[in-house]
This record gives structure tokens, C-alpha cells and sequence, in this order.
């Protein structure tokens, strides 16, 4: 299923992506550093939302509590959640 996520607090606006099961794919960040979000897309396309949150939650921008990659793992996990509630 597809699914959009509004980022908060970071240079990205939107992450869209598809998640079949807990496999994560097709993954596009929407403003931000697009060279650094591309490499991320490509690289954790195909993982599961365990994968992603392990590697990618917490990580922080800056001065920032939040990052695009840790908005990512949020997201991932909020549509997870909702899919399988």
C-alpha cells in the first residue's frame, strides 16, 4: 500500500513510500538534501520496518532532535501500525 508522510521538523516536507507486509520500497523525500535522501532511498529500498528503525531511528540533524533519516523510521512504523491494527 502506498503511503505519504508529512515530516516535522526537518528540510524535507513529505516522504512517500510503499509497504508491502513490513517490506518498505519505492521510497521518495520531497525538499531536503536530495543527494543524501536519494543515497538513503536506495539504499534501505527493500528493507523491513525493523531494518529501518534499527539503522535509522534516533539519528539527529544538526541541532535538530530529528532528521530525515529518523522521520523515515517514523514513518515506516506509523503506516505498519496502521496497516496492522
Amino acid at each position: 500500500m502506498h503511503h505519504d508522510y508529512k515530516t516535522k521538523n526537518t528540510c524535507s516536507q513529505l516522504i512517500s513510500f510503499d509497504l508491502n507486509g513490513d517490506k518498505v520500497s519505492n521510497i521518495s523525500f520531497y525538499g531536503g538534501c536530495n543527494g543524501n535522501l536519494k543515497a538513503i532511498s536506495k539504499l534501505v529500498d527493500g528493507w523491513t520496518v525493523d531494518q529501518i528503525e534499527e539503522k535509522l531511528a534516533g539519528n539527529t540533524c544538526g541541532m535538530r532532535s530529528t532528521s530525515c533519516a529518523d522521520q523515515l523510521a517514523r514513518a515506516v512504523r506509523s503506516a505498519y501500525l496502521q496497516e496492522n491494527a
